[in-house]
């Protein structure tokens, strides 16, 4: 009686033999069917901007592979050293050097795709690789004549910022479009990726806002039900801008684009034509888009939205917990307490009336 051994897979070949010899004929088959439908969890609950971080990283091994004249498919501790090195130093396509953080993310996808194709990759090794990048970052960040990697934190959306933004949108469906977009997304916390996931049917006004479901998030804390309530000034009301935004799709688009499981938010044609729904690179370039027409002094990035609702319930005097909630954080969230740094740096600050 032969055993299902899927092509490809030799390591999972000599696993189901030794599952045979220990268990029998029959446990081996269902212990390889069990570790199929494992396979088919860990598929389907990777968000597709996970997946799409490890091809990134591929990418990026291949062209250090290629560069440094190495094997393609050996992880070995000298690789991953050198590895991390070069991606401090030139490892991105223009021949710059990622920051530390990018660094450590794709090191991360590249030894979850390495370990993919069957290639060894200890602990003790990544471990070793990322200790190395950590003390090589310190050491740029010591080098004076060395420029700083990356563009850190991203820039922060404030209050008078959407009074710009507001006042500088088009009486058209795309500057109503934008004005939800931006309100909507800085009163919920939005990553780039929150408003593309969104259907018309997520977003549901309440007797005192809206509701707004989002299902795209990478964790527990991020899939949530997100209340905002109405704002005291209409002109930057995101559920005034959300209602105004929907009846202007209803009277100058496509009925289709009204209908519950269309997208929430839709690319816009110069022409005033729906394109289609927005993807979360649409957002990000929407939101760029939208700051610097606005002459917001620093343009916006696909996270500034969620980095300013962050700092600005701080600085109002929010509990972090119910900061957290909202914006889908995890209660300890280290991300979120950095950017509550921005402000808790100046009002809890240690030389306040020092001297």
């Amino acid at each position: 009686m032969s055993l299902p051994v899927p092509a490809g897979q030799s390591d999972r070949a000599a696993l189901i033999a030794k599952w045979a010899d220990r268990h029998g004929i029959d446990a081996a088959h269902r212990l390889a069917q069990a570790e199929d439908l494992a396979d088919a969890v860990a598929k389907a609950i990777t968000p597709a901007n996970t997946t799409d971080t490890y091809t990134k990283a591929w990418r990026v091994w291949e062209r250090f592979t290629t560069t440094q004249r190495l094997p393609l498919l050996e992880g070995s501790r000298g690789a991953l050293v050198t590895y991390v090195a070069w991606l401090l130093r030139e490892g991105q396509t223009n021949g710059t050097g990622y920051a530390p953080s990018s660094a450590s993310t794709v090191l991360a996808g590249t030894v979850v795709e390495l370990r993919r194709r069957g290639v060894t990759v200890s602990r003790d090794d990544q471990a070793e690789a990322r200790r190395d990048l950590e003390g090589l970052a310190v050491k740029l960040l010591q080098d004076k004549n060395e420029r700083r990697r990356g563009r850190g934190k991203a820039n922060t959306a404030q209050v008078p910022d959407l009074y710009r933004v507001v006042r500088a949108c088009p009486d058209t469906l795309a500057g109503a479009r934008d004005k939800a977009l931006i309100l909507t997304g800085f009163h919920y916390a939005a990553r780039a990726q929150d408003p593309a996931g969104l259907l018309a049917r997520d977003v549901t006004l309440h007797p005192r806002g809206l509701v707004v479901s989002i299902l795209t998030g990478k964790t527990k804390h991020s899939v949530r039900d997100a209340k905002i309530l109405y704002q005291k000034d209409p002109e930057i009301c995101p559920v005034e801008a959300w209602k105004a935004y929907r009846e202007r799709l209803a009277a100058e688009a496509d009925p289709k684009w009204s209908l519950p499981d269309a997208p929430a938010f839709v690319g816009i044609h110069r022409s005033g034509t729906v394109t289609g729904g927005m993807v979360p690179d649409s957002v990000t370039r929407a939101i760029k888009r939208i700051s610097v027409r606005a002459g917001v002094q620093l343009a916006w990035t696909g996270h500034s939205l969620r980095i300013g609702h962050a700092t600005t319930a701080r600085k109002n005097g929010r509990d972090a917990i119910v900061i957290a909630d909202q914006g889908g954080w995890a209660r300890h969230s280290r991300s979120m307490n950095g950017y509550f740094q921005i402000e808790d740096g100046w009002d809890d600050n240690s030389t306040a009336g020092l001297t």
